[in-house]
């Protein structure tokens, strides 16, 4: 049985391999985060940097959300540059997911000498 998105995953995943194998670890977020969208688009992938989310409640809206990346308008993916994930940035991912009725999320960790993904779907 194949996952939701899988090819599109499979791409951002390599396409963050390919990111740090040239950058290594140690830069800032946003050095990243336009190194993915980079790579993204030279894969041939739609890739929205700092995507907006809305939340609303009852119609009102209540807060809002920027993903780091959005790619090809079905996988949210959020960039970290830390020593280890912590519970706060899946949920952040989960909470995103949730806000937008996007299913599947990435969260990507360039802070350490190999690159650390986690796949989530919601």
């Amino acid at each position: 049985m194949a996952l939701m998105h899988e090819d599109i995953t499979k791409e951002i995943i390599g396409a963050s391999f390919e990111v740090h194998r040239v950058l290594g670890y140690g830069f800032l977020e946003k050095v990243y985060q336009r190194a993915m969208q980079v790579e993204l688009i030279k894969r041939g992938l739609k890739a929205e940097l700092e995507h907006k989310i809305t939340v609303r409640y009852k119609g009102a809206v209540v807060g809002e959300y920027q993903a780091d990346i959005f790619v090809e308008d079905v996988v949210m993916v959020e960039l970290k540059v830390a020593k280890a994930y912590n519970p706060q940035d899946e949920a952040q991912l989960l909470n995103e997911l949730k806000a937008t009725g996007v299913k599947v999320g990435l969260l990507i960790n360039f802070g350490r000498t190999r690159v650390e993904f986690k796949r989530m779907v919601f």
